[in-house]
């Protein structure tokens, strides 16, 4: 532990932005997972090698610190709120892997010795700015372990910034390259220029350079801004007088404290070396077998307690002792005769690793530069077909073997059935080498084996997985690609660089294979591998290829009327207000309907903001008050527009017209299937606005679009797995589900039900299925609390099995630590145990409804296999486009349509067998049309 050692010239502080790095270690290095458990630890993994190096370097140069802590930040609110609420307001939340990982960094600080402090109502900054003062006001050094820019005011003759993972330090000249002033006028520059991420205001239209510029030339903040009326450029110089304020209040938010309170005192932070009893079970218990082993020839100290004597945790039993990673073992195939004798050792091998490398990661556009394979660890090759010479390489075009002659050898290995080509995300090479006319088959992917057996367990990326398997990091692409504006496509990659880079991927791809193939069996999953994730992968790569067309032309009639009618809404609240304000700031808004129009139900955040969420303003807008729909109204138009209308039109391809979505496999934990670039999935259908969306994809001339929708299929599994025999009963007898569940619980007739009574049925239906609260009920049907916690607590009382199954699905999943969908697939829910209770309610959420969902997205998956055959085997043309949930949509051949419906509902109506008995009969319903509104 830290010592209490005084503080004089000789001393040397360092000073640890600790909460800083947390992040930059969490983005920089790949995910890690610990073995045991599923534990996400990349993040506290970067943390440990961090500091030990930092220590063990800083003490090999002569330079060791006397003085070190490590700064957290304490919350994300400080002083700065009160100051404006708007300070870092729209900052998202951590990612959630990471969130786990804070307490364990701050853990792996004290394990190593040094102090992990921090204080509530302050930044860690403004720690690491109070110490820093202190010191050097004592004729200490200080080193500030950190990149971040707005600790750069603190820099001094005393005082310097390093930044460890570029091994770069930062003193009065980086400062002067970075904002175009010394330390001492930073905030200056930062107040004029602002920062958008921490919504510090500024000034509009000055950025670090002008903003430079102007300090330069004034001398100060306060000298520019009094003598502002003396710029001649006109813009400016209205911005800087009518923004003064902000400019000011911007100076307030990015200076430093020096004042902070400090839980230790500056001598009471003196270095002393770690004790090895302390942090030796600490890098155990994190299973860090790499770091355990340096500490232990560092430090000494007894052997792991496991028996272990490198501190390793026990590999699971299905992963080989395999060599160790050498890249000079690769081989550059260059010839015909080298590259048949790969395809010769693959087909004696029997199977072969395989990865392209590509131009670009949209398999639409991309143009194959490369392919890898591998035989065996260390056995891995490159072909490089598309590398370019000139300038970039620093020599001429290289060998390789023409594309054509290289397609003639690879087409028929990849479609050998005796030989399995393995991959990692084996759908996106499939669509690369579809323009080929290579059809690869038998296939295994590395991403789906683990996915099948760690579904919300840990990460399914090949990095992440080389870690966790082999502590090996795979060469990033970054190293061999550059980043930035100075970032290569693939094809001017030197070849040898482009051989260890994608050699290492095939070699690693095949390691996890041998690793991750026997788990299956173990984790009971090889029935859902083999019957589901594997035969899906050449499925959804064909929808991918095929996208959909969209009619560019109405997205931007629908924009041009979005923006019209924005507009009139604008000028509707301006007059509702009696002033012109900024209908998308929230400020603004807060101020005008409760500051100065006195509107009832105003609420005050912590930070001192009047609150306009959406939720505020419906409440204003049901209770009469005409500004708030206004101001509704014209963000959800802002939405669409942004969204939707202008991103659809942009995404399509020029040449076709037609939206390539990509799908993620793995996106989803539940096994669905989840939509980006863009997400096709989330276009909005519950308003008018949102349906005329789905107007704009449209089928091509002489087809039709066909939208085949399973009807309720969550509520028909909850009846099938919680063995409601009410709800099994109404479901095959073809009632109204909504109006049977209003009957049963109001003794409503449902001959002649009131809708609204109904309405109100339906939506407790299906908000169970998501564990809805009284609170979130009330406001979806607009009724007081107390009437909608009746109204869940009626539910229960009805069909009481509900409960029993929700309350059986908890505890199933605190034993286990995963619930299973019908099909017997997997859903890890492990924070199911947490003593925190959001993060415990959210995962008891999850428990509930992961074996509903899960289901439903493993009965639609099994439809979309057998779909491509059955409408083949009909002699029909029709092609499927998109999976949304529990949505499928084709497009057809006019003349087709009500055919391809029959086949279309009949697979997904039989979608479950011969798998497992579903209780209840599923409903499929299906409609053709010009646009995919119109059908749906």
């Amino acid at each position: 532990m830290p010592v209490t050692r005084a503080i004089d010239a000789d001393s040397h502080i360092y000073l640890v932005d600790a909460s800083g790095y947390i992040f930059r270690a969490y983005h920089a290095l790949p995910p890690l997972t610990r073995k045991s458990d599923g534990l996400p630890v990349g993040a506290v993994s970067g943390f440990c090698n961090m500091l030990w190096k930092l220590l063990r370097d800083m003490k090999d140069n002569g330079d060791a610190p006397t003085h070190f802590a490590c700064i957290f930040d304490k919350s994300s609110k400080t002083f700065r709120n009160d100051l404006d609420p708007r300070y870092k307001a729209n900052r998202p939340p951590p990612p959630e892997d990471l969130v786990p990982q804070f307490p364990l960094v701050r853990d792996a600080a004290v394990a190593f010795g040094t102090p992990a402090l921090e204080m509530e109502g302050f930044e860690a900054d403004d720690l690491i700015a109070t110490y820093a003062r202190q010191a050097e006001a004592q004729g200490a050094r200080v080193t500030i372990i950190s990149s971040d820019k707005d600790l750069m005011q603190l820099v001094s003759d005393k005082i310097q910034m390093l930044d460890t993972m570029k091994d770069k330090r930062i003193g009065h000249e980086q400062v002067m390259e970075k904002f175009g002033v010394g330390p001492e006028r930073v905030v200056d520059v930062q107040a004029l220029a602002g920062d958008s991420v921490d919504n510090v205001p500024g000034v509009p239209g000055i950025g670090v350079k002008t903003a430079a510029q102007l300090i330069n030339e004034f001398g100060d903040l306060e000298k520019l801004l009094e003598g502002a009326e003396t710029i001649k450029q006109n813009k400016r110089r209205e911005n800087l007088i009518e923004f003064a304020h902000d400019a000011r209040l911007s100076k307030q938010l990015v200076t430093l404290a020096t004042d902070a309170p400090t839980p230790l005192g500056l001598d009471e932070l003196g270095v002393e070396e770690p004790n090895p009893e302390t942090l030796l079970p600490f890098l155990e218990k994190m299973e860090f077998r790499t770091i355990t082993k340096r500490v232990q020839e560092s430090l000494g100290g007894a052997a792991a307690t496991n028996g272990d004597a490198s501190g390793a945790a026990p590999s699971t039993s299905a992963a080989p002792q395999i060599a160790p990673f050498n890249a000079d073992a690769y081989e550059t195939v260059t010839t015909i005769e080298a590259l048949e004798k790969w395809a010769d050792r693959a087909r004696l091998n029997g199977y072969v690793a395989v990865d392209t490398e590509t131009d670009s990661l949209n398999p639409v556009a991309a143009r194959l530069v490369g392919v890898s394979l591998a035989t065996a660890p260390n056995e891995a090759c490159y072909i490089p077909l598309g590398h370019q010479g000139g300038d970039l390489l620093g020599d001429d075009t290289p060998d390789q073997i023409s594309l054509d002659n290289a397609i003639s050898i690879l087409k028929p290995l990849f479609e050998d059935p005796a030989v399995l080509k393995i991959g990692q995300n084996l759908k996106y090479d499939i669509s690369i080498l579809h323009p080929f006319g290579v059809e690869m088959s038998p296939i295994d992917d590395t991403m789906l084996l683990s996915f099948v057996t760690a579904a919300g367990k840990r990460g399914h990326g090949m990095d992440e997985l080389s870690q966790r398997y082999f502590e090996h990091t795979p060469i990033p692409f970054k190293q061999v690609a550059g980043t930035g504006k100075s970032q290569i496509t693939f094809d001017k990659v030197p070849v040898p660089d482009a051989t260890k880079y994608a050699a290492e991927d095939a070699d690693v791809t095949l390691r996890l294979w041998q690793a991750l193939k026997p788990e299956i069996v173990h984790a009971s999953a090889a029935t859902l591998y083999e019957t589901i994730e594997r035969p899906i992968i050449p499925v959804v790569a064909e929808m991918e290829r095929a996208g959909v067309k969209v009619d560019r032309e109405f997205l931007s009639r629908l924009s041009g009327d979005f923006a019209q009618r924005m507009a009139a809404l604008e000028a509707e609240a301006h007059e509702l207000a009696g002033q012109n304000f900024n209908l998308g700031s929230p400020k603004q808004i807060g101020e005008i309907l409760f500051g100065e129009l006195g509107m009832p139900g105003g609420k005050k955040t912590k930070t001192g903001a009047w609150s306009t969420g959406a939720d505020t303003l419906e409440d204003l807008a049901a209770e009469g008050h005409e500004l708030p729909r206004v101001i509704l109204n014209w963000r959800m138009l802002s939405k669409l527009k942004s969204t939707y209308t202008d991103a659809l039109s942009a995404a399509a391809d020029p040449s076709t017209g037609r939206v390539h979505t990509s799908f993620s496999l793995v996106g989803a934990q539940t096994g669905r299937l989840s939509s980006t670039d863009p997400n096709l999935q989330n276009i909005p259908i519950r308003t008018e606005e949102g349906r005329k969306i789905r107007e704009a994809f449209i089928a091509e001339p002489g087809n039709v679009l066909i939208a085949a929708d399973y009807s309720q299929i969550e509520l028909r599994l909850l009846a099938h797995i919680a063995e409601i025999d009410a709800l099994r009963d109404a479901f095959k007898s073809g009632l109204d589900i909504h109006a049977m569940t209003a009957s049963e619980m109001f003794g409503d007739p449902i001959e002649g039900m009131d809708p609204m009574v109904r309405r109100r049925a339906k939506a407790i239906n299906f908000g169970i299925i998501y564990g809805i609260s009284a609170f979130g009920l009330a406001r979806q049907l607009a009724i007081p609390r107390g009437e909608a916690a009746d109204y869940i607590k009626a539910y229960f009382e009805k069909f009481p099995g509900i409960k029993g199954y929700m309350d059986q699905a908890k505890a199933f999943a605190r034993e286990k630590g995963y619930v299973e969908t019908a099909f017997g697939r997997r859903v890890w829910v492990e924070a199911i145990n947490s003593k925190k209770g959001p993060e415990r309610g959210f995962a008891e959420r999850q428990a509930i409804n992961a074996p509903i969902q899960g289901s439903a997205a493993d009965v639609i998956k099994r439809a979309m296999i057998r779909m491509p055959g059955a409408l083949k085997d009909a002699g029909l043309q029709a092609k499927m486009l998109l999976q949304v949930h529990d949505e499928l949509l084709f497009e057809a051949p006019e003349a087709e349509a009500d055919a391809t419906i029959d086949i279309v509902r009949n697979v997904m109506m039989k979608a479950p067998l011969p798998a497992r008995d579903i209780s209840v009969p599923l409903v499929v319903d299906a409609r053709a049309a010009k646009t995919w509104g119109q059908a749906h």
